[in-house]
């Protein structure tokens, strides 16, 4: 039986720029493209009743959205995923103080812990996002990123970040291993991974193995192209990821 690829989402980070200037015809654009689905990473100004009617104008989808700042903050993230439809919330980002310790890192599991209490009760998924300080953080031998699922619950889920891993010195496969049915969605970037201040590429034309990771997590939802920063203009290189992950049979584009 053959095994339907994940979709394609992108967050819309990327974009930040040119979502600021025109967030309507960023969305319609990625829609052309065949993009599946985008991860929200704010809403520029739109209410969730005016985005939605551009994303369906567009043929898309919410993937997931990512949240982050302060408690308030979140709650009203959470208030318009609800009010969207988005049924995954991702914390972005703790930062690497927040794992340079054991205690820390139990700390910071709490704090998840508790939003994700906070997003059942709105029947949103959470999830936690990777950089590289969770893997680079080593304590009693292991990385500070699998001592924080030995105390997440069981309903938080990941959004692997794949290039931060490496980063880091991790093994996305092994970690794609270790998460089993925990790993929700997928961030994929491309670049030389190897310093956390270098420009990223589109994906497909830098170092990482793209193909071999990805096919090691065939039960993926999501595979979300993310690219912080380019040296190249980051539309074209969003598009062309795109063109990269679905020419070569690795994710799905919109059929």
């Amino acid at each position: 039986m053959t095994v339907k690829l994940p979709p394609i989402s992108v967050q819309l980070y990327s974009l930040r720029e040119e979502a600021a200037r025109d967030f309507p015809s960023v969305l319609r654009r990625l829609g052309t493209t065949g993009f599946v689905g985008v991860e929200l990473a704010g809403l520029h100004g739109l209410s969730p009743t005016e985005f939605c009617s551009i994303i369906s104008e567009a043929d898309l989808t919410v993937s997931s959205g990512h949240i982050g700042g302060s408690p308030d903050v979140m709650l009203s993230s959470l208030d318009d995923f609800e009010a969207i439809g988005c049924a995954t919330a991702v914390l972005a980002y703790l930062p690497p103080e927040n794992f340079a310790t054991l205690d820390a890192v139990k700390a910071s599991a709490e704090f998840i812990n508790q939003a994700h209490e906070t997003a059942k009760a709105r029947n949103i998924t959470m999830g936690y996002h990777n950089h590289w300080w969770e893997f680079e953080t080593i304590l009693d031998g292991r990385s500070a990123w699998s001592h924080l699922w030995d105390h997440l619950a069981p309903g938080v889920v990941a959004e692997l970040d794949l290039y931060w891993c490496l980063v880091g010195g991790g093994d996305p496969k092994t970690v794609i291993g270790e998460l089993g049915d925990r790993l929700a969605l997928l961030h994929v970037k491309d670049g030389h991974a190897n310093d956390p201040k270098a420009s990223m590429v589109s994906v497909g034309s830098g170092s990482v193995a793209i193909a071999d990771i990805l096919g090691a997590a065939p039960t993926a939802q999501w595979h979300v192209v993310e690219l912080d920063r380019c040296d190249t203009d980051m539309a074209t290189a969003v598009d062309d990821s795109y063109r990269f992950l679905t020419t070569s049979g690795l994710s799905r584009g919109r059929e």
